[in-house]
């Protein structure tokens, strides 16, 4: 990797790290908050996905990014395989420790997992893949971390599909959003960020050829609350 690149990935990631250590203690109540607790719901989807198209039993599945824990939790709840969390942001995963006794949490990079090929069956990633300095680093990992047959589901913001309720949410995305998380967290600048990597991340369409450009076959998408998030599935071949 030349060092240009390396160095611009390095700066990415120390800004995201720190801004999500900024508003840990209140990210959860925000999260509820500022959905009206659709999130829960939109969670739920994806661990009811998962949990159609993976084995039984002793099933292994990754939660990347996953923050404070929710999605692994939810992942737990409704699926009962064994669930390991990954963060690179340590508050984060301390308050997500507390919650749960029977996941293990652990501390790294998405763009460079600390797992063998091929070791889980499900790989789950929640309102992080934007947030990677490379989402196409970020899926050839995760395409070499699932084992053949693997599956990925990846929960997202993306582009509500309703003319005049997208303008609706635009408002409130880029507007509200930004100072009431900014009024209860302390820190304005985490929820403009918010909206403005919405803004640069791929729509519904192109993230789902992505995912096809990676590797990954069955590549579909399911829009959540008239497409203000979108769930997106893929399968690693045999």
């Amino acid at each position: 990797m030349p060092d240009e690149r390396r160095a611009f990935e390095n700066q990415h990631a120390g800004a995201v790290r720190e801004m999500f250590a900024t508003i840990a203690a209140r990210y959860d109540l925000l999260n509820h908050l500022l959905s009206c607790n659709t999130d829960r719901g939109w969670r739920r989807a994806v661990a009811r996905k998962l949990h159609d198209s993976i084995p039984p039993g002793s099933a292994r599945i990754l939660d990347v990014a996953c923050g404070t824990g929710d999605l692994s939790l939810t992942l737990f709840e409704i699926i009962g395989a064994r669930v390991l969390g990954i963060d690179f942001c340590r508050p984060m995963l301390e308050i997500a420790a507390r919650k749960s006794l029977d996941i293990t949490f652990v501390e790294g990079d998405a763009l460079g997992l600390p797992f063998i090929d091929g070791s889980f069956d499900g790989l789950t990633i929640a309102f992080g893949l934007r947030n990677l300095s490379s989402v196409e680093r970020g899926l050839r990992e995760f395409y070499r971390v699932l084992k053949p047959g693997g599956r990925i589901v990846v929960l997202e913001f993306s582009r509500p599909v309703i003319p005049g309720f997208r303008l609706l949410f635009q408002f409130y995305f880029q507007k509200v959003v930004p100072f009431v998380g900014g009024l209860v967290s302390g820190s304005k600048g985490a929820y403009q960020y918010l909206p403005d990597s919405v803004t640069r991340f791929p729509d519904q369409a192109t993230l789902a050829s992505l995912l096809s450009e990676m590797g990954f076959r069955d590549v579909s998408y399911q829009n959540l609350t008239g497409g203000i998030a979108a769930v997106h599935f893929g399968r690693r071949p045999n």
